[in-house]
């Protein structure tokens, strides 16, 4: 159809050098079995317009159209005209829930007040009565008069500027605009168009006929295609923050790319009983295939058993009957201390003895929560611990106030908390600037010596740790409310591509 839109375009202005036309008379003049509309030929003049061979000059017009409501008005009459007729067919009158059930509540409603105002009716008590013999419809004329006109574009001169805006105003008629084009020969008109080549290629110039091809003008002030490339996800950006700030304080990352972990790694060790509430499925995500580890080194394994069952290093343990079938459940991790005390171990076996280190991570954990604004099933904890000899709790105090110094919160309060693995322990508070108030950010404590005995640590060696969820902060920074507009399905992609760099100062 294309093909025969451009050729009726060139034939239309073949007629004279002088000839010209409007896309939309040219449109509404074409047999309707064609199915050419006006946006039709305004795409080919475009194209055309493209290669020299026509020009084009816009010119808009306004006029007034019907709406639905006016084309019924139009075919039935207006409703003070129907309220009237009803009145009038009743010589004794009629009350107002008589009229509405006659012609409707609608147009008893509109119709019966402007029957007052052209002194159509008259009310004696609760009955309405006509006080003429015949009435003439006029908004009904008026509509019938807009709609006829021969030129649609001219027809709101056809009527006074006032009944126009009656006619608005009651939302018969509805001020409509198009836009059309002038449509003149070009510099390079010719009666058929010839594709110009947008390419030198190997055939052409092998052949000689590159000398004879017309090629397409480059435009070289034309903006380029934007190029969609990778953005750093908002969590991702303070990730990298974080995790620079711990580099500059001299921490060593953890490798956290294992999610799956025994329940020994992430309970047992950290001398969790098997009893607590967390290892219940409805806190943790139990895997059912594999639904148990291989293996877990034998000696600290023992030694791990002991310390539940019989105490030791100044504890009495637990005093229950540890299950072999519990500790190697496979599960999602419930937190990165899973992956320190791994590390802790290794670090207490490596060859020539324990050496002082400083170890931090940030990844992804998981737990079987509720969700609403502030949690989700999965959120990234950052972990910072510092193994040497002789800590005390003011290096702990003193390594938090230092990492949330970096982060931009100076304001920080302590409050002594429980935690399984670690004594004493504490709830660390910052104060929240747009908030106006103090909030919970992380936990911190010294790992219990029932941890770190079994796996081999000298007696003088203490662990001290701190964690906290990257989620929060990054709200924080991004000024988010819901967490769900940060991380999951629900995140506007758009925001990833214009969230700031994180900066902390």
């Amino acid at each position: 159809m294309s093909e025969a839109i451009e050729g009726q375009i060139l034939n239309q202005l073949a007629l004279s050098p002088d000839s010209s036309f409007n896309t939309y008379e040219f449109a509404t003049s074409l047999p309707s079995d064609y199915g050419v509309t006006h946006e039709n030929v305004i795409g080919m003049s475009k194209s055309l317009a493209g290669d020299g061979y026509v020009t084009m000059s816009s010119s808009k017009v306004d006029y007034w159209e019907l709406t639905d409501e006016g084309k019924r008005v139009q075919r039935e009459g207006s409703q003070e005209a129907k309220c009237f007729k009803a009145i009038k067919a009743s010589p004794e009158g009629l009350t107002k829930k008589e009229l509405e059930d006659k012609v409707g509540k609608d147009a008893a409603k509109v119709g019966m007040g402007n029957c007052m105002k052209n002194k159509w009716i008259t009310k004696s008590g609760e009955k309405l009565s006509a006080s003429l013999q015949d009435i003439t419809d006029l908004v009904q004329v008026q509509l019938s008069k807009l709609a006829a006109f021969p030129n649609p574009e001219d027809n709101g001169t056809c009527l006074p500027g006032k009944e126009v805006t009656l006619l608005k105003k009651r939302k018969l008629i509805a001020g409509k605009s198009r836009t059309s084009y002038n449509v003149t020969r070009g510099p390079e008109y010719a009666e058929e168009r010839v594709k110009k080549a947008a390419d030198l290629t190997k055939e052409m110039i092998d052949a000689g006929t590159w000398e004879t091809t017309k090629f397409k003008a480059y435009n070289f002030k034309t903006v380029g295609e934007k190029v969609n490339g990778g953005y750093l996800h908002p969590l991702l950006k303070v990730r990298a923050e974080f995790r620079k700030i711990l580099c500059q304080m001299g921490f060593e990352e953890m490798p956290t790319n294992k999610w799956v972990e025994s329940s020994f790694w992430n309970f047992d060790t950290l001398f969790q009983p098997q009893s607590h509430p967390a290892r219940d499925a409805h806190d943790t995500f139990f895997i059912k295939d594999p639904a148990q580890t291989i293996s877990v080194p034998k000696d600290y394994y023992e030694r791990v058993v002991k310390m539940h069952e019989e105490g030791g290093s100044g504890s009495i343990g637990y005093r229950y009957n540890f299950k072999a079938g519990d500790a190697r459940k496979n599960l999602l991790r419930t937190h990165t201390t899973a992956v320190s005390s791994q590390m802790l171990y290794k670090l207490a076996n490596q060859e020539g003895g324990f050496q002082p280190k400083k170890y931090f991570s940030i990844d992804r954990v998981f737990r079987n929560e509720s969700m609403d604004a502030t949690h989700l099933c999965e959120f990234h904890q950052v972990e910072g611990l510092v193994a040497d000899y002789n800590l005390s709790l003011g290096d702990l105090i003193g390594t938090i106030e230092t990492f949330f110094k970096k982060i931009g919160i100076t304001q920080l309060r302590f409050k002594p908390a429980f935690n399984p693995y670690t004594e004493p322990s504490m709830e660390i508070f910052g104060y929240h600037p747009d908030l106006k108030k103090w909030t919970e950010i992380g936990n911190s404590g010294m790992f219990r010596p029932e941890m770190l005995a079994p796996m081999g640590l000298p007696n003088n060696v203490r662990v001290i740790a701190w964690g906290l969820s990257l989620e929060r902060p990054t709200m924080i920074k991004y000024r988010i409310k819901n967490i769900r507009d940060l991380f999951g399905h629900k995140v506007e992609i758009g925001r990833t591509k214009t969230a700031p760099v994180c900066r902390f100062d």
